[in-house]
């Protein structure tokens, strides 16, 4: 530990008492490696305020004595961005302690929660009063809402709800120079200038720690109904999608399978089956749920899938029957990840392409890749509505993972994101740039979009001291040690 960091340390204790700064290496260990495994850094401390006022005390002395800061949450970043450096040059800021929901409004459809609030809790909390908070991810029970704030985390509910972005309706944040933006109050309407909320939300803590957000809320869901659909191709479950929006308004989730990835499941995943017989090259997860109880979704749904079975659009489909079948169903999807891993070494892409071409997309990047790279195995599942593709290259059999990792996936990714550029999309979705992506941003990006967030990072964090080597280096060329 560095005389500078020793200072801070001691510093935070005397704002916040011993609970307020880690230095057991035991206790720092487990949030010193990625959520994926795939990235390893150093801290001697974890920082811990228990306060948003505590937090800008240590911020403030931080800044002071030049300690660069690494935001963190519940540490499930995709991309490495919680993850401090190598060196040990940085401290952990930790906002577990900051655990308050500090309002839930039902009336006003609003919640106030602390950035260590976990998402689950969020939910139990919202619907006890009859509530929730619309948006959920397979990490829910250990992200945290500063997290999902920071990163604009999405989703399976963005189609109806968007992202982060749009549920956010205000930000309290320490900023580098240990101010307090204050920002929670909500405001429909607030022309004074830039948006310092909508700055933050996505910033991936290299602007500032996020410390509370007020969070939209809907009625709870009170009505479910949930499908499955067997479709000849991705442009056939973009019609599907586009019949059914036109006719309610309660379509929530629409997600979209391959044939052979949902065999990976049932082959690796115990305890899954196909919802339908026979073979089908794509299939669709649909739910439409409704905050009225007595809304008829089980009979809107099965209406518009007949209606899509006499006009060739799905070939088969099902409804769940009740909350178990539902259940197992999203246990398909929620276990594509992981089946494809189970199968063997695979470079994962979280992308997105315009709606409309992402149809178009899946079929021919798979196609490219498989060629590019003979023996590999390339396929897309993902949100259809708003564009998301988790697109997976998959090792030749056989292949070692060190030889795969080492020197075949860098370059399928680097061709899967000139894919993706040329198509007018993201080579981030919505699990951030972090560090695993921060190379490929300055490879891809306009000039100009490089430069404005140079600019702002310089602006807001002249010293370069919060989340040292993740989105955006401010020398252009830079990579994070």
């Amino acid at each position: 530990m560095t005389p500078a960091q020793t200072e801070l340390v001691a510093a935070a204790r005397r704002f916040g008492g011993a609970r307020a700064a880690v230095t057991d290496p035991t206790d720092i260990a487990p949030w010193l490696t990625d959520w994926r495994g795939r990235y390893h850094g150093q801290a001697p401390a974890i920082l811990s305020p228990a306060s948003t006022a505590e937090a800008a005390a240590i911020v403030c002395e931080a800044r002071a004595l030049g300690v660069a800061l690494v935001p963190q949450g519940g540490n499930t970043s995709m991309v490495g961005g919680a993850t401090p450096p190598g060196d040990g040059s940085a401290l952990i800021l930790s906002t577990r302690r900051m655990r308050a929901i500090r309002s839930l409004d039902p009336a006003g459809g609003l919640a106030v929660a602390e950035a260590g609030v976990i998402l689950a809790e969020l939910h139990e909390a919202a619907g006890g009063r009859g509530m929730r908070f619309p948006l959920t991810l397979g990490a829910r029970g250990s992200a945290t809402i500063g997290g999902l704030v920071s990163t604009n985390a999405g989703g399976t509910q963005v189609l109806r709800f968007g992202t982060m972005r749009r549920l956010v309706a205000g930000v309290e944040a320490v900023l580098p120079d240990g101010s307090i933006h204050d920002g929670l109050s909500a405001l429909k309407k607030d022309n004074r200038g830039y948006d310092l909320n909508q700055l933050l939300v996505g910033a991936e803590g290299t602007l500032g720690l996020v410390t509370a957000a007020a969070l939209t809320l809907v009625p709870a869901v009170a009505a479910r109904a949930v499908g499955w659909a067997g479709v000849a191709s991705p442009e056939d479950a973009l019609a599907l999608l586009r019949r059914m929006e036109a006719r309610t308004p309660t379509i929530e989730s629409f997600e979209i399978i391959p044939g052979a990835s949902l065999k990976l499941v049932v082959e690796h995943i115990p305890g899954t089956r196909a919802p339908l017989a026979g073979d089908h090259p794509w299939h669709v997860l649909i739910e439409a749920a409704s905050g009225d109880a007595e809304a008829p979704l089980a009979e809107t749904l099965t209406a518009l899938l007949d209606e899509a079975i006499e006009a060739g659009l799905v070939a088969d489909a099902v409804l769940a029957a009740n909350e178990a079948q539902a259940e197992a169903f999203w246990r398909l999807r929620d276990s594509l990840s992981e089946a494809e891993r189970a199968a063997g070494p695979a470079a994962q892409h979280d992308i997105s392409v315009p709606v409309p071409v992402m149809p178009r997309f899946m079929v021919e990047a798979a196609a490219a890749l498989e060629a590019a790279f003979p023996g590999s195995h390339a396929s897309g599942f993902g949100h259809l509505g708003d564009g998301n593709v988790h697109f997976h290259v998959r090792a030749p059999a056989g292949m070692s993972a060190e030889q795969w990792y080492g020197d075949v996936a860098p370059r399928a990714t680097r061709m899967v994101h000139d894919l993706v550029v040329a198509a007018g999309g993201s080579i981030s979705a919505e699990h951030g740039i972090g560090q695993m992506k921060l190379g490929e941003l300055e490879r891809l990006s306009p000039p100009a979009h490089l430069a404005a967030l140079r600019g702002i990072k310089s602006a807001f964090d002249p010293q370069g001291l919060f989340n040292p080597g993740k989105l955006v280096n401010l020398a252009p060329g830079s990579q994070p040690t």
